[in-house]
């Protein structure tokens, strides 16, 4: 019996932290088949010229090399790490893993868990910025509140050492 092909969520933003996640991921997670997801939430006052039409579902799937392309990262005003795009180019090439981006805007942690049941990922994972407690309590932690309302399981990824996350 085949095994069934996974849709798997990545938290990116392109954070030092977010970059570990998306290592850890194709290193430790990623089988031959799978499905990639880059979620992307940008602020509701971040300017891109498709925002309104999609500013209540977030952007089409975008297929990553479409992703790469510079006038589509102009487009929704983001601007992708190239080592992490190169880093999942590869590994869509070696096992055959389908790679596409999704841009959402809003609150990251409402916006994260959304995109969890929307797309039917089968696991989610995300960066962690290491917060100590006291600024946890004064900003909030996206990873802590994906952890605790997503409908999938979450793995959190800790920023490298010495980062400035």
């Amino acid at each position: 019996m085949a095994a069934e092909k996974r849709t798997i969520g990545l938290g990116m933003d392109y954070s030092p932290s977010s970059k570990a996640a998306a290592k850890w991921a194709v290193d430790n997670l990623v089988k031959a088949g799978d499905r990639i997801i880059l979620v992307h939430v940008l602020p509701k006052g971040a300017d891109a010229s498709h925002k309104e039409l999609w500013k209540s579902t977030g952007s089409p799937l975008i297929p990553l090399l479409e992703f790469m392309e510079m006038n589509v990262q102009a487009r929704y005003g983001i601007n992708p790490d190239k080592e992490v795009l190169e880093i999942l180019q590869a590994e869509s090439k070696s096992k055959q893993v389908e790679v596409l981006a999704k841009v959402y805007w809003g609150d990251a942690r409402e916006k994260l868990c959304e995109a969890v049941d929307d797309l039917k990922v089968n696991t989610f994972v995300l960066g962690c910025r290491g917060l100590g407690p006291l600024k946890r309590a004064l900003l909030g932690s996206v990873s802590n509140y994906v952890v605790n309302n997503a409908t999938c399981p979450v793995t959190v990824v800790r920023a490298p050492t010495g980062s400035n996350a």
